[in-house]
């Protein structure tokens, strides 16, 4: 994966904007982080997971993704490695994140509709 390809991901996302943090891209929606890019070096990107989700992904691929240092990562901060991240799993990833931070409208939003087209 590279740069581009998680900023794409990040950016494909409901509302999803790009922006800037601590000298580094970010990704947000309703003004709140999900992600950011190129921290702590340009290898990697940090998803804003739970701890439950986490801990997941640290099992699920341990190669791919980290905790990010100190407390930041004991609340879910979740360092991906660009090289080494599948594009599905970060997928996956990216939208949990996305749920983690997103307007309760929004994601009602977007569960109506998934529902409506299950039912079709």
């Amino acid at each position: 994966m590279k740069p581009d390809g998680f900023r794409r991901l990040a950016l494909a996302l409901p509302e999803a904007i790009e922006s800037a943090h601590m000298n580094h891209p970010d990704f947000r929606v309703g003004g709140r982080i999900f992600a950011t890019l190129g921290a702590p070096d340009a290898a990697h990107g940090m998803v804003k997971l739970k701890p439950d989700q986490q801990a997941l992904f640290l099992r699920v691929d341990p190669a791919a993704f980290t905790l990010a240092a100190g407390a930041w990562g004991r609340r879910g901060s979740t360092l991906v490695r660009l090289a080494s991240v599948k594009t599905g799993v970060l997928r996956d990833a990216m939208r949990m994140a996305w749920r983690n931070v997103a307007p309760r409208r929004l994601v009602s939003e977007i569960d109506g509709s998934i529902d409506a087209e299950n039912c079709a």
